[in-house]
């Protein structure tokens, strides 16, 4: 009986093909790469067409081996590889390893891993594209030309450890130009004025000023304030205009995978990381009792939004059968229109919408259940009519100011039925219902609320909003997104408090250096336009070795000068009044990996260190020692006793200053993921909940071109 191999890249996705395929197929897995340049030099013939030398990756001589064997039982093999540059890459060097002939169709891809579209991939072998092997390999020869050429430049001029890479630095360059925007921030004063209008046997509602004297409102003192509150003494409040429309409001494209991570780490609060583990997890297949194995969701490095007919056809039968024919959208799936989209694959979405949430939460991990949720309602929102509001607008004319009142109530819900897109400054949509009222109709001013507001700088990065600047930048692409963060966290270059970068000062000396030596290595529009070539070698526009030969002679150039004219940089420690219990010396802080810490100067001839405790302000509730924030193992920052180990309290979530009103035990603050963060007390037999009032965000005001944003 003749037999086929199939070579997937995970034991996972290797275990679901299997069992869709069935006996005269061998599923193996090559474990991801099995190939790449060596860690160890440069691997990288310059003069030579630069020439790659690959070699095997360390510990997969098994595994090669394995592969070998199958090979020679098999008639045909066939590699399904990811459905992308690196998939693709990964095909040709199997194909080169296990002697695989160049003019036979081995490569199969699919963008589903379901067992009609495993069964059709099957039967639909073609050969290894080579544009894409090249785009990869020009991506790979591109890292490793700044990657292994700048970090020791770093390592001689700054400090060891070092990496500069060509899209991470770019990214720690925003984040610094961030920074460096908020600080040089200016807040300006401005004064708003609320009133609350009642009309009779009505319930009371709120009007904004919005003109004063037939001019935009723009006060900017207590002084200017009080002089409106003074021209409307014995004014009548006129209703002046009233506008009644109908709006309505398209629901968000489905997913994709910087779509994903921004709404997961909302949402959710995952990580970019977390969120692609998961979502590979639902990709490659989970085992759903009765049904089998099978994959939730379609392929999860994407940048289109565009969706198959089969999938839309399905989507809208059952919102038909569900909801009913007017929730049934009408319009097609919108597509990646915009620029660098390479519409590769389709939009994430699940395998088959008709597989609820709910009905395999039982098969699913908490995490697993809580992205796939996400996955499904967002597509199926994606698919669903536009939601519909009646949408009021009333003008009140008092003296020489107009108030402004607004609100909306929803005339017919459509996809709000099922999701809404949450926003990265967390505003909510307020839904108010105004009186019915009439021009030339008078109101009561029941109170006039003047405030004092202050301009508020832009805000910080947070992970979610880096993604979406990334992508809107054309910097990195889908499958880069998560390991960009990670590397600049762990590099010390930037830190994340309360889910907001900072930069450390080791990342503003690096970009500071950077910028000034090797302007088109961390320039935004440069790194963009390299993606963009990328993307041209891979459509057979471009020449990969061209493209490489344009960037690295020049770039030599500037490395051979920054050399000459770079001194040293001197990082230095912040000293403390810690003492070193060996020698006696000072002790300084350190950063490393996991944050900050103590260390002796006098390293290496002393190598003492200690953890640097950061006090919270806030009695221990076992003794009377301080709260201390530490860091565990892997990077995680939690709150213990500074006593350890003579009292070993410890706890995850931030101690509250505020004492519990029922039991005067310690209170923490709980966030949640999409809800406000609350109070509770730490005492199992009390658990008292407090949650704070939300106060109001200063609204955004222009300052003569400056720009300024609400916080």
């Amino acid at each position: 009986m003749s037999r086929t191999l199939v070579i997937v890249e995970s034991p996972a996705k290797a275990k679901t093909i299997g069992k869709f395929l069935g006996k005269k197929y061998m599923v193996k897995a090559s474990m991801g790469h099995v190939r790449d340049l060596p860690k160890s030099q440069f691997g990288v013939d310059v003069k030579n067409g630069f020439k790659p030398k690959y070699i095997t990756i360390r510990g997969k001589g098994e595994t090669i081996k394995d592969l070998k064997t199958a090979v020679k039982k098999a008639d045909q093999v066939l590699i399904a590889s990811d459905p992308d540059r690196e998939g693709e890459a990964i095909a040709w060097h199997l194909q080169n390893l296990l002697e695989i002939s160049g003019d036979q169709p081995c490569r199969i891809e699919f963008n589903e891993i379901t067992k009609q579209a495993i069964q059709k991939a099957a039967r639909q072998p073609r050969l290894i594209d080579f544009n894409r092997v090249n785009a990869q390999q020009a991506r790979r020869i591109l890292d490793r030309l700044v990657g292994y050429n700048l970090s020791p430049l770093l390592w001689r001029k700054v400090k060891k450890g070092l990496s500069a890479g060509r899209v991470q630095s770019v990214a720690v360059r925003l984040i610094c130009d961030r920074e460096a925007e908020i600080q040089a921030f200016e807040p300006e004063e401005y004064w708003t004025l609320t009133g609350l209008f009642v009309k009779t046997g009505h319930t009371p509602f709120e009007g904004k000023l919005v003109k004063h004297q037939d001019k935009k409102i723009d006060i900017n003192d207590k002084q200017a304030m009080q002089e409106v509150l003074d021209s409307l003494k014995g004014a009548h409040y006129v209703v002046a205009k009233v506008v009644r429309k109908e709006k309505s409001r398209r629901p968000a494209p489905p997913f994709i995978t910087s779509t994903l991570q921004q709404e997961a780490y909302r949402k959710l609060n995952f990580t970019a990381r977390k969120t692609m583990m998961v979502a590979q997890q639902l990709y490659e297949g989970l085992d759903l009792g009765k049904e089998g194995t099978s994959g939730l969701v379609t392929y999860i490095r994407t940048d289109s939004t565009r969706v198959s007919a089969s999938a839309r056809e399905e989507t809208a039968r059952y919102i038909g059968e569900r909801f009913g024919a007017p929730y049934v959208g009408r319009e097609t799936a919108q597509t990646g229109s915009r620029k660098g989209v390479q519409d590769a694959h389709e939009a994430i979405r699940p395998t088959s919408i008709y597989r609820e949430p709910d009905q395999i939460k039982g098969y699913l991990t908490n995490d697993q259940y809580k992205l796939y949720r996400l996955i499904w309602s967002r597509f199926l929102a994606s698919q669903m009519s536009h939601a519909v509001f009646d949408t009021t607008s009333v003008d009140i004319n008092a003296g020489p100011c107009v108030f402004r009142a607004t609100g909306s109530v929803i005339k017919f819900p459509g996809f709000m039925k099922v999701y809404t897109e949450s926003r990265d400054n967390d505003e909510k949509d307020e839904e108010s219902l105004l009186p019915e009222l009439k021009e030339g109709e008078e109101v009561e001013a029941r109170k006039l609320t003047p405030k004092q507001n202050f301009t508020q700088p832009p805000p910080r990065y947070t992970e979610a909003t880096l993604v979406k600047t990334l992508e809107e930048k054309g910097i990195g692409r889908p499958s880069t997104y998560a390991p960009i963060v990670e590397t600049i966290i762990k590099r010390g270059y930037v830190v994340r408090e309360n889910k907001q970068f900072y930069p450390t000062e080791l990342g503003d000396i690096v970009v500071s250096l950077l910028k000034n030596h090797f302007h088109d290595v961390i320039d935004v529009e440069f790194t963009a336009g390299m993606e963009e070539k990328l993307d041209e070698i891979e459509e057979g526009d471009l020449d990969w070795v061209k493209v490489l030969d344009d960037f690295y002679w020049p770039f030599n150039s500037t490395l051979e000068k920054a050399e000459e004219e770079i001194g040293h940089v001197q990082v230095a420690d912040e000293v403390t009044e810690e003492v070193c219990e060996q020698c006696g010396r000072n002790m300084v802080i350190k950063l490393g990996r996991f944050g900050k810490f103590l260390a002796c100067p006098g390293f290496p001839e002393c190598r003492s260190t200690r953890p640097l405790l950061e006090p919270v302000g806030v009695k221990c509730p076992r003794c009377e020692g301080e709260l201390v924030a530490r860091r565990s193992k892997k990077g995680r920052k939690f709150f213990g006793c500074s006593r350890f180990p003579d009292c070993d309290f410890v706890t995850w979530d931030q101690p509250s200053k505020v004492k519990c009103p029922a039991c005067g035990d310690l209170m923490v603050e709980k966030k949640s993921a999409g809800k406000a963060s609350s109070l509770r007390c730490i005492n199992p037999n009390c658990s008292h909940k407090l949650t704070p009032e939300k106060k109001p965000a200063p609204r955004k005001k222009s300052t003569g071109g400056k720009k300024a944003t609400a916080k």
